[in-house]
């Protein structure tokens, strides 16, 4: 297993969770790293990536400005901190590290 999540649960609207993803150092040290989610009868989407050294990062529009993602090259591992949640970012997030590496998903529902 190269790509491990975790930090999902039930929030409510307007909490905030972190999500953590730990890599393999063969994956980690190379390659961007992002977050992607899915939600039921949805296409998983991109929500934000983090360059390798963590230099530049790259949000959707949807949480633009309430999540943040981080890298800690240290400990070879990802976060994305989402705050202000909402129903609609419930979906399971996945850990994705270039070019198509992926974890199993953690499982984020926002609902009061």
């Amino acid at each position: 297993v190269q790509l491990v999540e975790s930090g999902g649960g039930l929030a409510q609207p307007g909490g905030s969770l972190r999500l953590s993803c730990a890599a393999s150092r063969s994956i980690f040290s190379r390659n961007s790293m992002g977050w992607y989610r899915q939600a039921p009868g949805n296409e998983r989407e991109l929500v934000a990536t983090i360059t390798t050294r963590g230099g530049s990062t790259y949000y959707a529009g949807s949480v633009k400005g309430r999540f943040t993602i981080s890298r800690d090259n240290a400990k070879n591992m990802v976060y994305l901190q989402m705050s202000s949640l909402k129903p609609e970012d419930t979906a399971v997030y996945y850990c994705w590290a270039w070019p198509s590496a992926w974890g199993q998903g953690t499982q984020v529902t926002v609902s009061s």
